[in-house]
């Protein structure tokens, strides 16, 4: 058999133990992964704080162990549905799998042909990634939720400044 790519999407804000948990199992599949870093355009708010140069730094420190070749690509949002798989394609190199448990996701993917595969992982992150930035915003242990790498990205970054900060504009409605 020859070599297989995987293709596995996420904000990644930050890039927690979660996913890596996943990056874990996929790399039992595949030989390559592009990892799609999606709403990449968005940075500086509270619900997506981290710029995608921030977030593929994270990425590819936390990733250095695994004995996969790993590609991190920004995927810009497309408010249009109907063409989303055909724009990450165009950003992404070929793939041969892609891995998601988001119902939307799936369901675009498998219109378009795409063999899609989940994980019961997946749906943890949701919620742990709302988890990791309200204790990142209030001062709160957040560093055990994520590899060590992000935690110097995140410092490097000023990210809990601009997480507070933020998110006190937010919610002034400003």
């Amino acid at each position: 058999m020859g070599m297989t790519r995987g293709f596995y999407i996420g904000r990644f804000q930050p890039f927690h133990n979660g996913h890596y948990n996943m990056v874990e199992r996929i790399a039992e599949d595949v030989d390559e992964l592009v990892l799609g870093i999606g709403s990449a355009g968005d940075s500086h708010s509270t619900r997506n704080p981290f710029t995608a140069g921030e977030r593929i730094m994270m990425i590819t420190k936390s990733l250095v162990e695994f004995d996969l070749v790993t590609y991190a690509v920004p995927i810009e949002d497309l408010e249009r549905n109907s063409v989303w798989v055909s724009h990450v394609q165009s950003m992404s190199p070929d793939f041969d799998i892609a891995y998601s448990n988001n119902p939307l996701v799936i369901q675009l993917f498998r219109e378009a042909g795409v063999d899609v595969r989940q994980s019961p992982m997946f749906n943890r992150d949701v919620l742990e990634g709302t988890e990791l930035r309200e204790r990142m915003i209030a001062d709160e242990n957040w560093e055990r939720l994520v590899p060590d790498p992000v935690v110097d990205v995140v410092e490097e970054a000023n990210g809990i400044e601009r997480l507070q900060m933020v998110n006190d504009s937010d919610s002034n409605g400003q």
